[in-house]
């Protein structure tokens, strides 16, 4: 095993300019080409880079218009969706530094990011956002100007400031050079106050270029596009926006999830980006909608083929017989799961969490190789990255070009490089504990580097848990596994000075009424007496049965139980980006803990 591994960037760190600069390149080198695609009843309708030009600068010269100035903070309270990219870079063209909210942050959580922040304007998404700002606007005095997309802010924006001059405006685009703020993004908190990390247009710039140079086959393909459903207030959202401006990939938006595969029927795009359990959703549902058809042996059969034939793949290559039965079930089950998500999707990029090898040997066996990486907000989103030259499945990467990983003596993955954050906003004392004088920034994971470069990420530093018996157990191999069962919504392992390792379990609501149905259940049926039938129980226990065989007996889950309730953002027990509060979950279930050890 290697201590420390560095990949040489591609492209070099900025030294003039700032992230508006590729807006006005594309206008210039290619005024015609669509560069965005906006959902106008069933249609899309395309956006070209001289259009998005024009209506940056019309939105940044209605913000000057309005009084706001150069450096000052303003705020972007939205779903995904082509106004958010575009008030972006509307922003910075007029001198300031974007501060993106969740839309759906609670009013104290948008009070907190405002005014630790000093915003002195906020852009809503709809009057639902305005009115959770107008809860707090008295305790939010420097807010002053409240824009709404849906009420045509836009619009009168570009009305207001048809007025400011063109040179007024470059004279504050001038303001800003690589080592400006950008934005100052906010972590999910899953502990105590979110910090501010302050990123740069360097660290954006520098982190776009290599990423974009470093996946030629994904940004520079032919005809490539993407579907944005990602929130755009997370950094993975947000780099990948800025990847498709740098590099000219139409982009489109999927403001609701829900409506996610009718969306990737009708955009049709050549590769996604998502998070590991959007991955599982698709696996889990295709998998049940075999079964429901009484096909789920050959869909069992058929994923088997998939695993065998990607695995082969890293061993020379399928041979014969594997190769036969891999084109069978691309007749009779994966071109089927490739059309449910476009038809013309060959990569994907995974971060945000561990996707695990079973899903990732899946997905390349079916025709769509997921690019699995790993960063923070405070990296600009990737750090590492698998490449598609350079994949190690179960991995997440080498470092992208241009960084560098090390693992300190207690384990803890370090990170250094352009892309590093500048620090935390108002929080000195945070930022000198998290960055060291010589630049290496402590992640917080614990994880190993092979000897070929390659991440593994083995869990989190403060998430460990230490047994009675002194057996340090990572959460996260466990808790991977648990979750890829089609009955698991959300799990948490439990056991820090307990004599063995017990689990929290939660049933997935979209997978029950399929699972009942096939059961000759009702829907009706209440979790109270879901989580204790016998059936349920069973595939509960084989499911902790495979989780168990990726960790030794000391680390192995002994007893769990399934709660009769689910884990959600808007219960409080998630954070926008999908990861567990498990502070927030022990206080609400310590009976549920203890039940487990009486």
């Amino acid at each position: 095993m290697l201590t420390e591994f560095t990949v040489e960037a591609m492209v070099p760190a900025p030294t003039t300019g700032n992230l508006t600069d590729h807006v006005l390149e594309n206008a210039r080198s290619n005024p015609a080409q669509v560069v965005f695609s906006v959902q106008r009843g069933d249609a899309w309708v395309g956006i070209t880079t001289a259009e998005f030009l024009e209506q940056v600068q019309g939105v940044a010269k209605g913000m000057i218009a309005q009084g706001v100035q150069a450096g000052e903070r303003v705020g972007v309270m939205s779903r995904t969706r082509f106004e958010w990219t575009l008030v972006d870079y509307a922003i910075w063209y007029a001198g300031c530094i974007g501060v993106p909210i969740y839309e759906t942050s609670s009013a104290e959580q948008v009070q907190w990011i405002l005014n630790d922040s000093g915003a002195v304007a906020l852009f809503c998404e709809r009057q639902e956002n305005k009115i959770v700002f107008d809860e707090v606007a008295a305790d939010t005095p420097d807010v002053t100007r409240v824009w709404v997309f849906d009420d045509k802010c836009i619009e009168t924006l570009i009305t207001e400031g048809a007025h400011v001059s063109d040179e007024e405006l470059e004279s504050r685009r001038a303001t800003l050079n690589p080592d400006s703020i950008a934005t100052i993004i906010y972590t999910s908190g899953t502990t105590g106050r979110p910090k501010g990390c302050m990123l740069t247009h360097k660290n954006f710039m520098f982190e776009v270029d290599n990423v974009v140079e470093g996946l030629m086959d994904v940004f520079r393909a032919e005809n490539s596009s993407t579907l944005l459903f990602l929130p755009i207030a997370h950094v993975f959202g947000r780099a990948i926006q800025l990847g498709c401006v740098r590099s000219q990939v139409r982009l489109g938006y999927a403001p609701d999830v829900k409506d996610l595969l009718p969306l990737l029927g009708s955009f049709q795009p050549t590769f996604v980006l998502s998070v590991p359990r959007v991955f599982e959703k698709i696996f889990n549902s295709s998998q049940q909608k075999a079964i429901a058809g009484g096909k789920g042996n050959i869909f069992d059969s058929a994923s088997k083929v998939a695993i065998q034939y990607s695995e082969a793949l890293d061993d020379g290559g399928a041979g014969l017989g594997l190769k036969v039965k891999h084109a069978l079930f691309d007749r009779l089950v994966y071109g089927k799961i490739r059309a449910a998500m476009g038809g013309k999707i060959e990569w994907a990029v995974s971060g945000g969490a561990p996707l695990g090898a079973r899903l990732g040997h899946f997905f390349r066996g079916i025709g769509v190789t997921i690019l699995e990486g790993y960063g923070l907000t405070e990296s600009s989103a990737a750090s590492t990255l698998n490449r598609p030259e350079a994949i190690s499945i179960g991995t997440v990467g080498q470092p992208f070009p241009g960084s560098s990983v090390r693992i300190a003596a207690d384990g803890e993955v370090m990170l250094k490089g352009d892309h590093i954050f500048s620090g935390y906003w108002n929080n000195p004392t945070a930022t000198a504990e998290a960055i060291e004088p010589d630049g290496w920034f402590h992640s917080g994971d614990i994880g190993e580097i092979d000897d070929r470069g390659f991440v593994r990420i083995t869990g989190r530093k403060k998430e460990l848990i230490v047994t009675a018996a002194g057996k340090n157990v990572a959460p996260a191999v466990l808790e991977d596994r648990l979750r890829a069962h089609f009955l698991v919504g959300q799990c948490m392992v439990v056991g820090d000075a307990q004599p063995f390792i017990g689990a929290l379990i939660t049933l997935d609501p979209e997978a029950l009424p399929v699972w009942l149905a096939q059961q000759g259940l009702s829907e009706s049926t209440p979790l109270s007496e879901l989580v204790h039938n016998e059936i349920i129980q069973s595939e509960i226990q084989g499911a902790v049965d495979s989780a168990n065989k990726a960790v030794s007996a000391a680390e192995s889950i002994k007893k769990f139980t399934i709660l009769e309730t689910d884990w959600t953002e808007e219960g409080g027990q998630m954070t926008p980006s999908l990861k567990l509060k498990r502070n927030v979950v022990f206080k609400e279930h310590e009976a549920d803990i203890a039940a487990i050890y009486s």
